[in-house]
């Protein structure tokens, strides 16, 4: 029963438009809500390895992107993701972009034009880390560009899932939406539980590179 269940979950999966790596790599995912998050060590753009011992005690927030997806240029073309990350910086909080795509795939950048992205885009993220091995990625089962993550002052996952509530690629969907990440960080200086702690991420499924 259990493996028929299974099956039937990773073939809804696949119905989604997740390739089977993907599905792959959410199901081996350690990332738990209320569960230490995975620790991980990745290269910024700037050439640093960064990790996510060196942030204990601040909230951080992965955000998995490829700058090719349509889903990703709706929230920057519109500059709803810089606010985003702009209101997150003034509260502290570490805001890390992630680039897991692999060389050949989709959304894959050497440092130098992420970079310029960043620029270009007027982003601020505190740092963009490059992942084109997808080992972070698997760590947290990214399945979608944008996929976000929240990890509490303390480590723990507080969040996964969308951005907002409304899975589309369509600007206009942007109206009215509701910021599950917003509303995230704001239960959580409230000292509230994380009343929707995890929610379907919509977009382009994550490359994964092979796994070696």
């Amino acid at each position: 029963m259990k493996s028929l269940i299974g099956q039937t979950f990773m073939a809804g999966l696949a119905l989604a438009g997740l390739s089977l790596t993907t599905i792959s790599a959410f199901a081996e995912s350690t990332a738990r809500i209320g569960q230490p998050a995975p620790a991980f060590q990745a290269v910024d753009v700037d050439g640093k390895a960064r990790s996510l011992s060196e942030f204990t005690g601040k909230t951080v927030i992965l955000e998995w992107t490829n700058h090719e997806c349509p889903y990703v240029r709706k929230h920057y073309n519109s500059a709803t993701m810089q606010r985003l990350q702009k209101d997150m910086a003034k509260d502290g909080i570490v805001w890390l972009s992630v680039i897991s795509s692999p060389p050949g795939e989709q959304g894959y950048v050497e440092a130098a034009k992420a970079k310029e992205l960043t620029v270009q885009r007027d982003a601020a993220p505190a740092g963009v880390l490059l992942d084109p091995n997808s080992k972070v990625a698997r760590a947290y089962g990214a399945q979608t560009t944008p996929h976000m993550y929240i990890i509490d002052p303390k480590g723990t996952l507080a969040y996964r899932g969308a951005i907002d509530d409304k899975p589309s690629s369509n600007p206009a969907s942007l109206d009215g939406a509701r910021s599950y990440v917003r509303q995230a960080v704001a239960e959580m200086k409230a000292g509230k539980p994380v009343s929707e702690a995890s929610t379907k991420s919509y977009g382009c499924a994550v490359k994964y590179a092979p796994q070696s």
